[in-house]
């Protein structure tokens, strides 16, 4: 079933519930306005006040730090954003991140499971992190809690905003900044985990062919080959590593009736054009390495490793993916308000507000453009 059905049986689920139970849970602390579900405590103030004040020294220095980098990565985002408009119809660099839904036109599958604790611990770590730093420039908090927007799931820091537009620049700076720096260091300690997790993968297996990891939809291959699968060769080239077989798919034209040798019988694939280059053939398959394990007596326990690799891996790309667009110029992303209190520096509000609103504007544009592409 495409993850997308998911979803919406989730939606009529959720939102029937929320709306029968509507005055029982609002004495609960939930806030219930279609398509929003807001739920907000007070309880976690605590252990946000206790991390920020165990060391508020380092919380300072690491986000003085993090201004820095917010602001070198929202410059290298515009421009990737920008520059991306050239190739827009064939590899768009936007794309709606839908755990276990094929987005159109996007070259990016987020699998269900390791994409939803992905994407949790995106939006725990963010605005916790705007949390702790606020607590450090004495910033109160008003209120912590998780929202639904129709079916996505978020979480949400309500610091005192009054407070916080009279704290000094330099203080909002580091509140704004913390959520995205917060998802870069997570992103960089989930990669060396997963270089841990690789260095050790060939201490225990052997490398033996490739497998189908996905059949992408209206593809080729759809109905034809499996998830599963283990390939054995392509028109008679043998697959013997994933340089091997990297080589051998990109080798044909769109067009060519391929065959192709599994490990479940041969099958015939006639190919389609490449969606990120027309002159290749595309099978529409999504192939990983294939192991074997070196010593059975160890049982089933280093197959964990697979999967704890591949969590930490998107773990690192969604931590560095949405805390990289969330620096974007653009209002009311933190990227916007920390554009604007750099321009404040210098420039006065009725100065700052157009020149931002404008960017803001035109930076949403490229984006929806960048999507719509996409699917067309």
């Amino acid at each position: 079933m495409n993850g997308i059905y998911y979803y919406l049986i989730a939606f009529f689920i959720i939102w029937i519930l929320a709306l029968t139970l509507k005055s029982k849970l609002t004495n609960h602390g939930f806030e219930i306005n279609f398509p929003i579900i807001m739920w907000k405590t007070d309880k976690l103030r605590g252990i946000i006040s206790k991390i920020s004040n165990f060391s508020p020294t380092f919380w300072k220095w690491y986000m003085n730090v993090g201004i820095v980098v917010c602001y070198i990565g929202m410059v290298a985002m515009a421009w990737i954003l920008f520059s991306s408009l050239q190739t827009v119809f064939d590899t768009p660099s936007v794309s709606i991140v839908l755990p276990g839904v094929e987005i159109p036109g996007s070259p990016i599958y987020v699998p269900f499971l390791s994409g939803f604790i992905a994407l949790a611990t995106v939006l725990i770590v963010h605005e916790f992190s705007h949390g702790i730093q606020a607590v450090g420039e004495k910033i109160p908090i008003k209120s912590v809690g998780l929202l639904l927007v129709a079916i996505l799931p978020g979480a949400f820091v309500e610091p005192d905003e009054d407070e916080l537009k009279k704290s000094s620049r330099i203080s909002r700076l580091r509140v704004y900044g913390a959520g995205t720096m917060a998802n870069i260091t997570l992103a960089l300690i989930a990669l060396l985990i997963v270089s841990g997790i690789s260095y050790e993968i060939p201490a225990l297996f052997d490398e033996d062919g490739i497998e189908i990891s996905r059949i992408v939809g209206d593809s080729p291959s759809e109905g034809i080959l499996k998830q599963g699968m283990i390939i054995e060769s392509i028109d008679g080239n043998k697959i013997n590593n994933s340089q091997n077989y990297i080589d051998i798919v990109s080798s044909f034209s769109p067009g060519d009736n391929v065959t192709v040798q599994t490990d479940q019988g041969n099958y015939n694939v006639v190919l389609g054009k490449n969606p990120n280059n027309e002159s290749v053939g595309f099978f529409g398959i999504q192939a990983s390495k294939h192991f074997e394990l070196k010593d059975n007596s160890m049982g089933d326990l280093p197959w964990a490793l697979f999967t704890l690799a591949e969590i930490f891996q998107w773990i690192f790309t969604l931590n560095l993916g949405i805390g990289l667009f969330n620096i974007l110029p653009i209002k009311p992303l933190d990227g916007g308000y920390m554009l604007e209190i750099l321009l404040s520096y210098k420039l006065s509000e009725n100065q700052y507000k157009p020149i931002v609103n404008s960017l803001s504007a035109v930076f949403a544009i490229v984006i929806v453009f960048s999507i719509v592409a996409g699917f067309i």
